[in-house]
């Protein structure tokens, strides 16, 4: 038995049907059976006329019992509310539009089941009502879809992280209104543009995670990606924590990618902190280490050296020692010029412990001006660098201030103790690592304190 009533009359819903087994009837029987929602129609008199596959899934009645009863009392209903259901079914007859309403309609094996119902009139040739089609589907279902839907759009309007789906070519499709801020750019310029028109760091790292998730699925934690973002006002550097969703249709038979759905939030902040406070902790772990192995030391000089040694790690790749020649200066003598003899420097070539020098005392040939004379002159920390040059001038400019030739970024920190002037620290990077910073400065003159504590002890051990 087919979804709708089959005879040789005709069916008060439309022109006469076809004979069993034609192409119209088969036609209409797998476009009803094939419908996600259940359906039936009455006619003008409420006998059940069509009734397709969702309906006895739902309601486990089918076609052959529910096609050509009287209404729905006894058997869908309940026979108290039978009069009430049908009547608000069938007013919809002589209504214009839809109406939509919650009922609770009987299964065959005697339960209940909340549906909500769509329902509008049918036309006959002439105009006038001839019956009453109604779609119904499981009350939570329907919930369900609604949520669905109120999500995703809720998603893409007021969520405060950002959402993009990326289609399996890796270009945007859909972003929402965070994402696009965090991009800087417009919802709708940033559709169909390759990632690497947006971002300029990030990008192969970013695309590689999309391609991974379009082959295997989503990864099971979230994922942190730094990535520096092509904005107007120049380029910024983010850390995105992102998660990443296979995105496929649910109308294919096999899951048939539609591309990645990328939530992400902007955690730039939390991981700067995050990253300082870990570097601080490090930094006062050399500075307690470096502060116990002096304490070994018998040679207050080599104890110097040993609080060199364990600054070095991780801060620089060169370290200088200069002492004021001819003893420590006060803040009067540091105003006429200063003559510094280098007394301890780490190996220029293979890694290794600081080696004391300058026992001929020969003051180094620093030029006027020389970052290590300024910082005497100060009395306090100073930074230089290189700046954006060639490796060439980098070089050049290392050596014209007798620093090893892969200097690129300085540090210079004054060695001060009982009120005096001792002389300079100088930390040095390569082309390798960043400049300098504000920390870093507070990091050397720390330092510099314990550094130059012990040459006072030193020259005090000396007679001086």
């Amino acid at each position: 038995m087919s979804a709708s009533r089959r005879s040789g009359t005709t069916d008060e819903l439309g022109p006469d049907e076809p004979e069993h087994g034609s192409d119209g009837s088969d036609l209409l029987a797998a476009l009803l059976d094939g419908m996600d929602a259940a359906l039936c129609a009455f006619d003008a008199d409420g006998v059940v006329t069509h009734w397709n596959r969702e309906a006895e899934r739902i309601l486990g009645w089918s076609a052959d019992e529910a096609v050509g009863r009287r209404g729905l009392a006894g058997w869908a209903v309940r026979s108290a509310d039978a009069e009430e259901v049908e009547g608000r079914l069938l007013s919809v007859m002589h209504a214009p539009g839809r109406q939509v309403h919650e009922f609770a309609l009987l299964t065959k094996d005697g339960g209940r089941v909340l549906v909500r119902t769509q329902s509008a009139a049918v036309r006959g040739p002439d105009g006038k009502p001839a019956g009453v089609y109604c779609a119904f589907s499981e009350v939570h279902a329907q919930i369900d879809l609604e949520r669905s839907i109120a999500l995703s759009e809720a998603l893409f309007e007021d969520a405060s992280w950002g959402v993009v789906l990326v289609d399996v070519d890796l270009r945007p499709a859909v972003v929402n209104a965070h994402a696009a801020r965090a991009l800087g750019t417009g919802r709708t310029s940033v559709l169909g543009r390759p990632l690497g028109e947006l971002l300029s760091q990030g990008v192969e790292e970013l695309e590689s995670a999309l391609q991974h998730v379009l082959a295997e699925g989503a990864p099971p934690a979230p994922a942190e990606v730094w990535v520096t973002v092509r904005a107007s006002e120049g380029e910024k550097r983010r850390c995105w924590r992102s998660g990443f969703l296979r995105l496929a249709s649910p109308l294919a038979e096999e899951p048939v990618p539609l591309g990645v759905g990328w939530l992400f939030q902007d955690v730039t902040e939390a991981k700067q902190a995050e990253q300082e406070a870990s570097l601080l902790r490090f930094r006062m772990q050399q500075l307690h280490r470096a502060s116990r192995a002096a304490a070994e030391c018998e040679d207050p000089g080599e104890a110097a050296t040993v609080h060199l040694d364990f600054a070095l790690a991780g801060f620089a790749d060169h370290a200088l020692i200069d002492r004021v020649a001819g003893g420590a200066l006060t803040d009067a003598e540091t105003e006429g010029p200063v003559r510094l003899v280098r007394i301890a420097a780490t190996p220029s070539g293979a890694p290794g412990p600081s080696k004391l020098a300058g026992r001929a005392g020969l003051p180094v040939r620093y030029a006027e001006g020389h970052p290590a004379l300024q910082c005497v002159e100060r009395a306090g920390a100073l930074r230089a660098g290189a700046g954006a040059v060639s490796p060439e001038a980098a070089r050049e400019w290392a050596l014209a201030r007798q620093w090893p030739p892969d200097a690129v970024h300085a540090l210079c920190a004054v060695l001060r103790s009982r009120g005096r002037t001792l002389g300079v620290v100088t930390f040095l990077r390569g082309a390798g690592r960043s400049a300098f910073e504000r920390s870093d400065a507070m990091y050397a003159e720390d330092v510099a304190v314990r550094i130059a504590a012990s040459l006072d002890l030193a020259g005090l051990s000396q007679g001086e």
